[in-house]
């Protein structure tokens, strides 16, 4: 079965319907997943962490590899059909937008409290105290980031290793978001899961920051400052790779990121990124999302071609050809 046509499908799928809420979700499986290998595994060490990230990725390699035969077995139309499912559902283009926009659309009608709420269901900073400005900022550095990890990712993974490939990156950014804390519980034993998802997103964060100049010069506003911030700002993240969107987007929009945070009652002064030449507003979300949705129409049409071109079967262009 070739991948490019059934990627095409669950793309589209996704910006038309995104993520219905009381849909089933395979990424709410693989949480399952985790929660269950973390009962089973959990000790405050390294080495539990190691054996309980390999057991998850075997888990989900096993259960994609057997996805893909019962998809063989059936008919063509109806493999098609489940294949383009599950890409589908790997993807969230929509669903960040949805998400992103109960927030400001609350802070548009005045309702502190609701934008603080919703906006907690989408970062893990505190949002009790936030203000205005505080919440537009903590939306757009969850544009950028997630535009990495929830669509330019798992479309590269894609189309270097399938459908494999997209599910074993989202287990992974799913343990990372689990259990990737620096805290009692899990600074040893989420230590691996952290430094995989860490190593997974070096090259989609840096793509997103590229994808993110591309479309700036599509769409505006103004992708010489999305340059310019990349390159001086991209690196200041403590974050190995967060920096990078977050810089092409500030840059973009004009306005300024980052700054200190609060995580679990401890304030964390992460630095600033970009130049405060315009206030935080609704509008610059509203320019926030137009790149969103430029950044991933190209990665979507790199994706596409480039399968389109190699011929590449579920297993993308790396893998196995069927």
């Amino acid at each position: 079965m070739k991948l490019a046509l059934p990627f095409l499908a669950g793309y589209l799928l996704d910006l038309l319907l995104g993520d219905p809420p009381h849909w089933p979700h395979p990424v709410r499986l693989l949480g399952r997943a985790i929660e269950y290998w973390e009962s089973v595994l959990y000790q405050p060490r390294v080495a539990a962490g190691a054996l309980f990230w390999l057991a998850v990725m075997g888990t989900t390699l096993t259960g994609v590899s057997g996805l893909l035969v019962a998809a063989a077995f059936l008919p063509r139309v109806a493999g098609l059909g489940l294949v383009t499912y599950f890409i589908y559902a790997g993807l969230a283009t929509r669903g960040l937008h949805r998400e992103s926009r109960q927030v400001e659309e609350a802070l548009a009608r005045e309702n502190l409290p609701e934008a603080r709420a919703r906006l907690a269901m989408i970062v893990g900073r505190e949002t009790a105290q936030l203000g205005p400005e505080e919440i537009h900022r903590a939306v757009l550095e969850s544009v950028a980031e997630n535009l990495a990890d929830g669509v330019v990712a798992p479309m590269l993974f894609t189309l270097l290793l399938g459908l494999p490939g997209l599910f074993l990156y989202k287990a992974a950014n799913t343990m990372d978001s689990m259990v990737g804390y620096k805290n009692y519980r899990y600074d040893r034993f989420g230590k691996v899961a952290a430094r995989a998802d860490d190593i997974l997103n070096f090259l989609p964060a840096r793509l997103t920051a590229l994808l993110l100049v591309a479309a700036a010069a599509a769409v505006g506003p103004d992708p010489r400052g999305a340059w310019r911030i990349l390159r001086r700002d991209a690196a200041k993240a403590s974050s190995p790779n967060a920096g990078w969107p977050m810089a092409a987007m500030a840059g973009a929009l004009g306005v300024r990121l980052g700054g200190p945070v609060t995580y679990s009652g401890h304030r964390l002064d992460k630095p600033f990124i970009g130049d405060p030449h315009t206030p935080l507003s609704g509008e610059k979300y509203h320019q926030a999302i137009r790149l969103l949705y430029a950044a991933s129409l190209l990665m979507a049409a790199i994706t596409f071609l480039s399968l389109l071109a190699s011929g590449a079967g579920v297993w993308g262009i790396l893998g196995w050809r069927s």
